[in-house]
């Protein structure tokens, strides 16, 4: 069963299924203690801001 969960979880990773969570953590290590950090995104929030990033301008080696 635990290799099943860790298989799952890589499955999560490598598809970017777990973005929203990995920002968060990444939020609460970083930037939470800050005085002056904005709050976290919500997950609709973080998903737009994603795909924007991820598919505004060119995208192509030539």
């Amino acid at each position: 069963m635990r290799l099943l969960k860790q298989i799952w979880q890589r499955v999560r990773q490598l598809s970017g299924d777990d973005a929203y969570e990995r920002y968060l953590a990444h939020y609460a290590e970083h930037h939470a203690y800050l005085p002056d950090a904005p709050p976290p995104l919500g997950r609709a929030a973080f998903f737009k801001q994603w795909q924007d990033q991820k598919w505004t301008g060119v995208k192509r080696c030539c």
